[in-house]
């Protein structure tokens, strides 16, 4: 049992956060976190000489410098009472040691399946939603998930994933592709856009297939926009795709101008001082909707300036150095490249009980221990 946990403990904690994103389930999904972080705080308690290992492999070297700073901060910043920060500080550190020891002891299942199944098992989360709602476009779509964004982060990740795999297609492939592509349109979220440009990107380039592909995506603009639907095209037709997100932006700053040095403390991520904005204006501006002025709210300039410049450098190095031909790594890489870019319009990058977040962390881990591997095998 120890064994298994150790080797899916990972898998646990990214499919949970498709239980938290459902209202019914979301009190299981509480309960299943708990216990996880409870459960593998113990494993780590009696088993120091395996931890040693693990966090001081140098393909996660950068897990230990965010934690030391995590430590050093809460030490500077926050008194032991602090109960909201402590858990933050343990949840982090312990989420980092669930993917370090999932990678290293599990490494194969994680490369040739892992991204596969988790993108199966959003596709039955979409088919119930259709079953429970099947009108798809009356309105912003999200099925059972509580949020059409969430939704939709879901389904686009589901898509790039399969639709990064190599080989001949089936029908039936085919379909959930055409599938998740309807349904993430169809959640209104502008963030589908970005997010799909960039997996063209990634799997053809600058070439002549993406530029029809782009031609394509022209001609299914023009003509969605002609109907009064709320799909992520009519949605960034009718508004900039920062347009809703100015005010947010605006009070996340003047939040940072309140503890420039020192931020907030750790247990305030994507927080707003709620001092800051205006009566008349509470309730619609809840969060800063952009992870990197999350970080600087968090922790100040000092320490979130070095986080995101760690995190930044982690991408871009990776990028350089993995194998882009290889297409078991190519979907970690998009995910590692994806969010950073969508930390722009987006809380990514901070939160705890994140799909996006948590997939972003394990990407860069797992890419840094394969480039590691390669490199030693060689």
């Amino acid at each position: 049992m120890i064994k298994w946990i150790v080797k899916y403990g990972v898998v646990i904690v990214l499919l949970n956060t498709i239980l938290l994103a459902i209202p019914s389930t979301r009190s299981l999904g509480n309960l299943i976190f708990l216990s996880l972080m409870i459960a593998y705080s113990i494993l780590i308690i009696v088993n120091p000489k395996h931890l040693k290992e693990v966090i001081f492999h140098k393909a996660f070297f950068f897990f230990l410098i965010l934690n030391v700073l995590n430590i050093l901060y809460f030490t500077l910043f926050h008194s032991f009472d602090d109960i909201t920060a402590i858990q933050y500080l343990l949840a982090r550190g312990v989420q980092f040691s669930i993917i370090s020891f999932a990678i290293i002891y599990n490494y194969n299942y994680f490369k040739k399946d892992f991204l596969i199944h988790v993108s199966y098992v959003i596709i039955g989360v979409v088919i119930l939603g259709l079953i429970i709602d099947p009108f798809i476009f009356s309105g912003r779509y999200r099925g059972i998930i509580w949020n059409p964004n969430m939704f939709s982060s879901f389904t686009s990740m589901a898509f790039a994933v399969l639709f990064l795999r190599e080989g001949k297609r089936s029908r039936l492939m085919l379909f959930l592709l055409f599938l998740l592509f309807i349904v993430s349109l169809a959640s209104g979220s502008r963030d589908v856009l970005v997010s799909f440009l960039l997996l063209f990107l990634f799997k053809y380039g600058f070439s002549r297939r993406n530029f029809l592909y782009a031609l394509l995506g022209l001609g299914i603009y023009f003509l969605t926009t002609n109907f009064q639907l709320d799909t992520s095209i009519n949605r960034f037709a009718s508004q900039e795709l920062f347009n809703d997100r100015l005010l947010q932006y605006r009070y996340a700053y003047e939040t940072i101008l309140q503890k420039p040095f020192i931020g907030f403390g750790l247990d305030k991520y994507a927080y707003i001082n709620s001092d800051v904005i205006p009566e008349y204006f509470r309730g619609r501006v809840i969060s800063a909707h952009n992870g990197y002025l999350a970080i600087l709210t968090q922790y100040g300039l000092i320490f979130g300036l070095l986080i995101i410049c760690i995190i930044l450098y982690k991408v871009l190095s990776l990028f350089f150095q993995v194998d882009k031909k290889d297409v078991e790594l190519l979907s970690y890489l998009y995910i590692a490249c994806y969010v950073p870019i969508a930390a722009l319009y987006e809380t990514f990058l901070t939160g705890i009980n994140e799909f996006h977040t948590i997939l972003f962390w394990f990407s860069l881990a797992f890419l840094s221990f394969s480039a590691f591997k390669h490199k030693h095998e060689s």
